[in-house]
């Protein structure tokens, strides 16, 4: 195992943290305090995105900045990280989103957590939320390796374009999916609120989009594969 893997773990897990933290609250802060119009979808959008931005700015020369399964996956089929710290990652990631799920349960109750949990809206068949969820997080993984990967890219930039992207995945499909593009985001909420409906989809639609992103930078736009990959 890389030394300094805990150090690593636990950037991970703030970061997913913060994700579901603000996350969740952008959705039901409004309703929890008497004014649910106070949420719409760009506040909702620009939440999820600014928080990823800030998380990787500050944490992502630690751990590079995944804080979602399906990145780090991207990053262990195309070899870019051992399947263990992996593994690890995935951990981190997972008990973060938990932990915050958790503790907006025991101060606000179920409700606002069940609501924002992702799910399907009616008349989105599963089929269709993998599909959606795919492309939305292909979307992702491709700015993340073409920005935080890619040593081409300008250093600066890659904080604020992959919060960016997260909030245009989040205008487009939110409504539909609950664009969760991280199984983390759906499985925290979906732990402590015990809403798993449709949970699959929030698992294989961000691995695959993740996936086929990942081998289309890693094998076909980028000029040479990266030892070492800037966070």
């Amino acid at each position: 195992m890389p030394r300094g893997w805990m150090t690593r773990a636990f950037a991970e897990a703030i970061g997913a943290f913060a994700l579901i933290f603000v996350g969740v609250l952008s959705i039901s802060g409004g309703g929890i305090a008497g004014s649910p119009e106070a949420a719409s979808l760009t506040s909702v959008a620009l939440a999820h995105g600014f928080t990823i931005a800030v998380m990787v700015a500050a944490l992502g020369a630690i751990s590079g900045g995944h804080f979602n399964p399906a990145v780090t996956f991207g990053f262990v089929i195309t070899g870019r990280m051992g399947a263990r710290l992996g593994l690890v990652y995935w951990a981190a990631q997972l008990s973060g989103a938990t932990v915050a799920a958790l503790l907006l349960t025991g101060m606000f109750g179920l409700p606002p957590v069940e609501a924002g949990t992702p799910d399907l809206a009616g008349g989105i068949s599963s089929g269709t939320g993998i599909v959606i969820e795919a492309v939305a997080t292909f979307f992702l993984v491709l700015v993340i390796f073409g920005t935080a990967v890619d040593q081409r890219a300008p250093v600066a930039v890659f904080p604020l374009a992959i919060g960016l992207t997260i909030a245009l995945d989040i205008m487009a499909i939110g409504p539909l999916t609950g664009a969760a593009m991280n199984p983390a985001r759906a499985f925290g909420p979906a732990l402590a609120s015990g809403h798993w409906s449709h949970h699959l989809v929030y698992w294989a639609g961000p691995l695959a989009g993740a996936a086929a992103a990942a081998f289309v930078q890693h094998g076909l736009l980028m000029e040479r594969p990266a030892a070492a990959t800037r966070p």
